[in-house]
Order: C-alpha cells, then structure tokens, then sequence
C-alpha cells in the first residue's frame, strides 16, 4: 500500500511530486503500477501493442486510487490503461510514465527571467513521446503548493491530473496523453495554506473559447508552409524612416459584419479588407489589439490571453492566414500590443498562485485608476521575460511586421493619473518609473536585433525625450512614435469656424518646431471618434460641403505634413456617424457623395504620397522641410516645400483655410519654370468646387520668401493644393 501522507496530499492536490505515487514502480523482479482515476468503475493495464488485459488495478482508497502488481517480465515495456467508466472504456497512455521533460537549460534560463522563447516551453505544447501522442502542460507558478490540470478530457476533476513542480525553478508540468487540439483546459493552483482559487486560464495559452466562456484551448503551432517568402526578405526597405508609411487602423469587430451581432472570420476578413485597402493605397493595417480579452468593450485594450489570437474570428491558424494573406498582397500588419495593464478577471492573471505574482501588491503601483486594471511589475525580471517573449512572440510566430505600444505614458511614470499621496515615488524621488523604462529598451532591444526588418511604434502622449532614440544614446529605442501633440493642435484648429482661424494659427504651424524631434507617426486614431467626440467629418465647421472641403484640406496638408500616416477606418470616406464598436461601419454611406469623393481623394493622396520621395524620404531630417509661408494667419493661409534626399524634387504645398478663393497669391519657390498642380482638394471628382490652376502655374520673376521666384497660384475655398515643378 502506498504512503498514507502521498495519498493524501494527492487527495488535496498538494501532491507536488506525483510521480512519487503514480505511475510504473519497479523493483526487481515487480512492476507497482497506480492510477487515480475519480470517476473510474474499473482501470486494467494492457500492454502498449496488445489487445487483452494483463492486469486488473485494484482500487485502495475510495477516492480513486487503484494499484496493482505485476512482473516486470511479464509487463515488458510500455503500457496503457484502460478505464472503464460504466459501460465506455477509455484507453490511454498513463501519464505518470512519462517522466517530466523539460530540460535543465530551459527551467535555467526561465528561473533567471532570461527565456526569449519562453512560449516554446510553457503553455500546452502538443507532441510525440515514445510514439504517444499528448500534450505537455507547463507553467510558472512559484508559490503554488499544488497545480492541477482540468479540462474536457478528465471531466474537470480538480485533482486527478496532478503536475509536477521541477525544483525550485517554480515550474510545473505534466504530459497528458490522447490531450490533442482543441480540448478546452484551465489550471487548479493551490496557495500556500493549500486553498484551491478560481480556476486559471493559461499565461501562455495559445488559444481561448470565446467569451463569456474563459477556458484556454489546446491549440498546435504548426510550421506551416507561408507563402510570404517574397514580402519577408523585402520588408525591411518599407518599413525604414525613409519609406512611405500609411496606415489604415482596423477594429476588426466592428469593420464590416454580415449581420448585427455576426462577426466575419478571419479569413473572410482578409477576402475582403485587402482589395479595399489596396484600392485605398495604404501601405499597412493595423490592428486594434486581438489578443484574447473577454470584454467586448474594452476593444482589446484590456487582454487575457496575451498568446493568443481571439477565437471570436477563428483559430490561430485562421490569423496566420490573414496575415499571410495580407503579405502575399504587399501590405504590412502591424498589432496594437498592450503590455501597460491587464484585466482583475478571476480566470486571468490576478493573484495567479494565490500571491501577487504578475502585478505590483500596492495598489498605488499595481492598480490602473483609468481602467480599473492591474499593472505589471516590471521590477521583476520572470514578468519582463514573459513580456519581452509575448512580443517575440507575436513577431516570429506570425510574422507580424510591428508591434504598437499602447499606453506607454502611463508606464513611464509612477503619477500617471494619480494624486499626491497616491503614488510611491522612486528611490530617487522622481515620478520616472525606471523598471518600465529598462523594460521597454529590453523588449525594443530583443525585437530589433532578433528580427529582420520589425518595427515598434510607442503611443506616448507627454514629451519624454528619446522615445525613438537608440536604447545605446538613452533612448526607449521605438522606431516611431505617435504625434498626439500635432493631432490635438490641428484638430483643434479645423473645430474653428475660419472666421476665428486666424487667432489659432499656430495650432497648424507649432508642430514643425518639433516634428524632427522623433521619428513621428501622424495618427488620426480610433481615440478621437469615440466616447462623445464625434466623428471627424462632424468636428469640421460649416455647412455640410464646407464640412466634407474641411476635412478634405485637412487630408491634404496631413499626408504632405513630415511624419507617417494613420487614418482610423471610416474616416477614409467621412463617416459622419461616431464610431460604434458594437456595429459595423456605415458602408450605406461610403458609396454615395461626398463620402465617395473622400475615398477617392485618400487614395489619391496615398498614390501620390508613395510616387512623391520628397513625402517620405527626409520625414525626419529638417533639411526635408521649408517654410514658404507660415505666418499668414489673416488669410489662413499656410505654405512648405517637401524635400526629396537628391534635393532635386522639392513638393509645394499650399492650404487655403479660408472660405474665400485667392486668386494669383504670389508663393516664393526656388525654381523657374512651370509647376504642375499634382493635387486639388477642391476638385470635382472629389465633391469640391473645381477651383484650380487648370493643371499649371508658371513662375515669375518676383523674388519672394526667400525664394528666387515666385509662383503665382489660384487657391480653392477651404483646399489644399500640391504643385510640383515640371522636370
């Protein structure tokens, strides 16, 4: 009979060494074999090849614990078992004879938080051992006096899969065969005065039920065949601060639906999100995060599942579709990451071993007041590999293109949203939260050194110096950072009625005085069409044709203004609706004018912006800029010259503000001759008013700011217009 104090913590799920109790015995000549089995009526042990019984398990204690002895000899090798639950018998692997196999380098590397691939270790990882298929469940649960797999495949008994603590790496793990893809499972963790908690989804689960169910799903990472080979070894080149970036921001619910509560699958997204976007001309999508949350309302921003993609459009096999898809048609995926807060769902990551093993314990680092979430604690190194991981993760796993940090403000500082009193300062005294800021150089650090042609993109809204610098010259080490100081200056301004314009012109002009001070993204996000703000088309003055030349001028000075380019879906065609993210986008709207005009001018403005190196090539250079004309805010009347690297092809663009036409407005420019007018807001076919230069200006000689020329030029009422010398 076996150890009384063994059964009885495997009884209470305190057992951290199963293998001690279960499994095959042998000694000398005799082969002990137990079993628990709950809910079994009979368990037999037949050998691995054969198809009669050779033992019949007695049952020793009335929770379930059979044994039974047999000669080694007549044993021979692997066996299975049969359990018979009434009349269904069940044949499988024993898991208990199957020692732990996670090596001494991996719980090395994952003991000292230094495990880049740590999702190649932890999580339910399908596989082979000695010719038995399973999976093998592992996770990071230090202070657990006891873990216990449940799922589909043991009715959810919280004690009969018991896993096996390694050591004092704090690592549990267990091999479970017939466990295969697609079996729903959580962990039973028991703290440190053996109290079972609300069951847990796995940190490194690669697949989730979709909501309100919150079970992790088994689910194989194949290494499927891509066939984005092609887009891959080219990628680099697009992605550097000389290239084209336009970016289409996608809310993937809420996109296009067939019916109201409905959602279109993965695939059947990219069937019909890549021709649009192509047609579109943006070079990227980005995705609003898709990581499994379980509140639909959160958008994302609040994860469960940091591994895996959300099952309410598919499996993660159906994701790699998408994005292969998407490559295959030369366009770039780029994923909203949120590492900044996570939900206090009782299923997640809170308190996840009974301590406060993820997040902060003081409220005053750990809680989020914003968002009512938990904060990471960066300060310990197991949680920033875990971090740093996901986002390897995401980028090598399914080849994403870049990753945005979301909320990147409210790690950098200890005050975010706090009152005195309400914040633990550094050891220095300051508000800087230095383990956030070592982090964020770490995950951009691995990210860039590990993977080819990647791109980070940080959303922080304060002047926190160095958020695109290299990590080498003190710097966050993003490769792009969003320009929320340019979006609310200019947003702010356009609000205005043009007859108050005037008194805000600096709002258009203030953001050259630091446009080169990072590497910017120009965003006009998902943030400012939601939560009572409208949509952009209604923060537009005017009448309903002065409201759509509005926001078509603003367009125009947007993509010829230095930085990259955002544009939240909807806002390409004027939605005037806010975004709802409980409904798809009003498509009744987008094919009808003036909304049609937009879509057309957008793609224009992307096809131009492409062509045009003087829009791209020195985004971050001053040399790439020149004012023309920035101080004529009685005309709201605003002018700069865009230039190419060779400095051979400069770009004017000119903004008329104003609903008054300006007829021959004398512009300075640096070259003599004829300058095409390549774009027109006011144009026709965009819903404006035909004013134009009837395709070319010619200059004259009248020097003027600056400049040796000057380029008398017609101004549409509330236009803007590009002109670019002829060669």
């Amino acid at each position: 009979m076996a150890d009384g104090a063994l059964i009885h913590r495997l009884e209470t799920g305190t057992l951290s060494d199963p293998y001690a109790l279960l499994g095959p015995h042998t000694d000398r000549a005799e082969t002990i074999i137990r079993a628990f089995k709950p809910a079994a009526d009979r368990v037999d042990v037949i050998k691995r090849k054969g198809r009669k019984p050779v033992l019949e398990l007695t049952r020793v204690t009335d929770s379930g614990l059979f044994e039974g002895r047999i000669k080694t000899s007549a044993l021979n090798g692997a066996y299975d078992l049969i359990t018979h639950y009434g009349d269904t018998p069940h044949r499988a692997a024993d898991p208990y004879a199957f020692a732990p196999n996670i090596g001494g380098l991996d719980l090395h590397l994952l003991t000292e938080g230094r495990h880049r691939h740590l999702y190649r270790v932890l999580g339910a990882q399908i596989m082979d051992r000695d010719d038995v298929s399973g999976t093998r469940f592992a996770l990071w649960a230090p202070s657990a006096t006891g873990v216990s797999v449940v799922g589909d495949f043991n009715g959810w008994n919280a004690v009969q899969h018991p896993m096996a603590t390694r050591g004092g790496s704090g690592i549990w793990e267990v091999f479970i065969p017939g466990v295969a893809d697609g079996a729903a499972y959580k962990y039973v963790i028991r703290d440190q005065s053996g109290t079972t908690g609300p069951y847990k989804a796995d940190p490194v689960g690669f697949g989730a039920e979709i909501r309100p169910n919150s079970a992790s799903v088994v689910r194989a990472l194949p290494a499927r065949h891509w066939g984005d080979s092609d887009w891959m070894q080219s990628r680099a080149p697009k992605q550097r601060r000389d290239a084209p970036i336009s970016i289409y921001e996608v809310h993937l619910s809420s996109w296009q639906r067939d019916a109201p509560h409905c959602f279109l699958s993965y695939r059947d997204i990219a069937e019909r999100l890549i021709p649009y976007v192509q047609n579109l001309g943006f070079t990227h999508i980005e995705l609003m995060p898709i990581t499994e949350h379980p509140f639909d309302g959160s958008w994302g921003y609040q994860p469960i599942g940091l591994f895996a993609p959300t099952a309410r459009f598919g499996t993660p096999s159906d994701f790699r579709a998408f994005i292969d898809a998407f490559h295959q048609a030369g366009i770039g995926v780029l994923l909203d990451w949120v590492p900044a807060h996570f939900p206090s769902d009782e299923h997640g990551l809170a308190q996840f071993d009974g301590t406060h093993l993820y997040e902060h314990a003081d409220p005053k680092q750990g809680f989020h007041p914003d968002w009512n979430t938990l904060i990471f604690n960066f300060g310990r190194q197991e949680v920033v590999n875990y971090l740093i991981s996901n986002a390897r993760f995401w980028l090598e796993e399914y080849h994403l293109d870049g990753l945005r940090v979301d909320a990147v403000a409210s790690m950098l500082y200890r005050d975010y949203s706090r009152e005195d009193g309400e914040w633990i300062p550094n050891a220095d005294g300051g508000n800087q939260n230095w383990e956030a800021v070592a982090f964020l150089q770490a995950m951009n650090r691995d990210a860039y050194l590990s993977l080819d042609g990647i791109m980070t993109v940080a959303e922080e809204s304060t002047a926190w110096p160095g958020v695109s610098q290299p990590t080498d010259n003190n710097g966050l080490g993003f490769g792009y950072k969003w320009n929320m100081g340019w979006m609310n200056d200019t947003l702010e301004y356009m609000s205005e009625d043009p007859i108050n314009r005037r008194y805000h012109h600096h709002k258009m002009t203030f953001g050259i005085d630091y446009a080169f001070s990072e590497n910017y993204i120009l965003p006009l996000s998902h943030d400012e069409v939601v939560h009572g703000k409208g949509s952009l088309i209604a923060k537009m003055p005017g009448d309903e044709w002065q409201k759509f030349a509005n926001l078509r001028a603003y367009y125009g000075f947007m993509w010829a203004h230095p930085g990259k380019k955002l544009l939240f879906m909807g806002c390409e065609f004027g939605q005037t609706g806010e975004w709802r993210a409980d409904d798809q986008l009003s498509w009744d709207q987008a094919g009808r004018a003036p909304h049609k005009g937009v879509a057309t001018l957008v793609g224009d403005l992307n096809a131009g912006y492409r062509a045009t190196p003087a829009l791209h090539e020195l985004d971050f250079d001053p040399s790439g800029f020149e004012w023309v004309e920035g101080g004529a805010q009685a005309d709201n009347v605003i002018a700069f010259l865009r230039w190419d690297a060779a400095k051979q092809s400069p770009l004017l663009c000119v903004c008329n503000f104003s609903p008054v036409p300006r007829h021959d407005y004398k512009l300075g420019v640096p070259m003599a001759g004829t300058w095409t007018e390549v774009l027109n807001t006011d144009a026709a076919h965009y819903g404006g008013s035909g004013v134009g230069n009837l395709g070319a200006r010619h200059t004259v000689a009248d020097p003027r700011h600056g400049q040796p020329h000057s380029l008398p030029v017609n101004l549409p009422p509330l236009a803007t217009v590009w002109f670019s010398p002829k060669s």
